[in-house]
């Protein structure tokens, strides 16, 4: 599943194709993506104007002149092709499986922007979808609500990761990975920020926070190394694990940049570090780490629990 720098690539890609744009057409070529689309979803896009494309998490979302909003999600294999009106293609974050993907047959909507863009909806697993809902109660809705602080911009900081894990003997590669305390994080971006913050993936949470609550120098560094990472990330493009490309031939590159996600048996990338990239798994997720430079220790009085 694309992770967060894929989607807000994806993102910085459709927004010249629709931002400021009036939806002149929509064309639904099935009833449904993963749930079926809401009711009157093309008269309802038809004639709005979108005039804001955001992220949230892994969601994206068009603020509309209609007082709706549109949220997009991708799903395991959703993709958009953008069609400019200088005829070139563009393919914003193409997540394909091995295979005939991004084939029309799996083309299910086709927005024709006021602009002369065309925006195409391919998902061949289905597995993403498509909502309408009024933009006031946007943050209340089924997809948001409950939904914790983004880890990109000023709400992550080392006072936060304190306050959300004090007292959580919960392993803190799994805390990092609820959606309800930090929205958006996935396995590849939580492995390579432990990595680089020398924390190791089963130190319990609460050990992040002291006795009364402030955040560890450890907490402000994850905080830093979140935002950092995500951010190098999205200036890469995100990362290509199977044949996630754009149509002018480009790839994200953060892959080449993995200092311990898959890598396993290979040795350690950090500086004077003579240890080797190990994988253990975590509810039933693939963790990569080295348990020479990734230390173990709490920070805190919270005694080592092992998951």
């Amino acid at each position: 599943m694309p992770e967060l720098p894929e989607v807000e690539t994806v993102r910085l890609g459709l927004s010249p194709a629709m931002v400021g744009a009036r939806v002149s057409r929509v064309i639904l070529r099935r009833p449904n993506l993963r749930f079926p689309f809401p009711e009157r979803f093309a008269e309802r896009l038809e004639g709005a104007t979108v005039t804001d494309l955001e992220r949230r998490a892994k969601y994206l979302t068009a603020a509309l002149d209609s007082g709706e909003t549109l949220i997009l999600h991708l799903g395991m294999s959703g993709r958009f092709d953008v069609k400019l009106p200088d005829g070139r293609n563009l393919s914003p974050g193409d997540f394909y499986l091995e295979g005939a993907l991004g084939t029309p047959k799996h083309d299910h909507v086709v927005l024709t922007m006021s602009n002369g863009a065309t925006v195409t909806y391919n998902d061949a697993r289905r597995f993403g979808f498509m909502d309408l809902v009024p933009t006031q109660d946007l943050a209340a809705c089924r997809h948001f609500a409950g939904m914790g602080i983004e880890p990109l911009g000023e709400g992550l900081t080392g006072e936060a990761v304190a306050r959300l894990f004090r007292h959580k003997i919960t392993p803190l590669k799994s805390a990092l990975l609820d959606q309800r305390l930090i929205a958006g994080l996935g396995n590849i971006y939580v492995c390579e920020a432990l990595h680089r913050a020398g924390l190791h993936p089963e130190l319990p949470a609460g050990s992040l926070a002291k006795p009364d609550g402030a955040p560890t120098p450890k907490a402000r560094l994850l905080a830093r190394t979140i935002r950092d990472v995500l951010t190098e990330a999205v200036a890469a493009g995100g990362s290509t694990l199977r044949d996630y490309a754009l149509t002018d031939g480009s790839i994200g590159a953060f892959q080449h940049r993995f200092r311990v996600y898959d890598r396993v048996g290979q040795p350690c990338t950090a500086k004077s570090c003579k240890g080797i990239v190990e994988r253990i798994v975590q509810s039933g997720r693939s963790t990569f780490f080295c348990a020479s430079c990734q230390s173990f220790q709490p920070a805190s009085g919270i005694p080592r629990k092992l998951t």
